[in-house]
């Protein structure tokens, strides 16, 4: 394993994807983040890419750009909601890009380079929500993409050193609750009795990247604040 670690992680300029680059940050990695926002981090082992993410083009080249890491996190999302009978097919479409696409053109790019290395982690963000909710079918479909896609490339690259994990959350206290487009939902807090803590996520996916998780592989690892308990 390099000395120095670099990481690779998208959506570092709010939310989850945040709250993870900052762990990594404070755990000694330098870490390269791609966001189509301004970056929101200062540090000197930061470099901020833009870039817009649901373009599977330029999601390719900023990986490249990245240069050889030892860890990857897909945390870029958006929530576009709405039943059946008023789905939005571009809606559709744009979850679709960013959380799938953009893994696809990443990973393309980062686990070869992983497999050749005989080492690294990748952890991609998914949704407590991927089991199916009313009004998030289309949201639910492009996270449950993302199981799919790290099992099978858990059992493609486990052999030579590589682990690639989902991570997914009950409803979090970010940013995305103050979509417009959510002003008539209502937030279902977990049994816990609040929502999520980036830094919770954070703390998981470090320990995911870490050598001690080494065995873990092909999983999808809910933090739900005991919202899948049977009640």
């Amino acid at each position: 394993m390099p000395s120095e670690q670099r990481a690779l992680v998208t959506g570092t300029s709010s939310g989850i994807g945040k709250a993870i680059a900052e762990r990594l940050l404070s755990d000694g990695w330098h870490v390269t983040g791609l966001d189509i926002a301004a970056p929101s981090l200062k540090s000197s082992m930061f470099t901020h890419v833009t870039v817009d993410l649901s373009d599977g083009s330029a999601a390719e080249a900023s990986a490249r750009q990245a240069g050889s890491v030892q860890a990857w996190v897909h945390a870029a999302g958006v929530l576009r909601v709405g039943r059946v009978g008023s789905l939005k097919p571009l809606d559709a479409e744009l979850m679709w890009r960013l959380h799938v696409q953009a893994a696809l053109c990443i990973a393309n790019v980062v686990l070869p380079a992983m497999t050749a290395a005989k080492h690294g982690r990748a952890v991609l963000v998914g949704s407590r929500v991927s089991a199916g909710l009313p009004g998030r079918s289309q949201y639910a479909a492009s996270k449950a993409s993302l199981v799919a896609l790290a099992r099978s490339w858990a059992a493609e690259v486990v052999a030579q050193g590589v682990t690639v994990n989902v991570v997914s959350p009950a409803a979090t206290q970010t940013a995305m609750l103050d979509d417009p487009a959510r002003s008539t939902e209502n937030i279902k807090v977990p049994p816990l009795g609040r929502l999520i803590q980036p830094a919770e996520i954070a703390s998981l996916v470090a320990y995911l990247l870490s050598p001690d998780a080494a065995a873990i592989t092909g999983q999808d690892i809910s933090i739900c604040g005991g919202a899948t308990l049977p009640r």
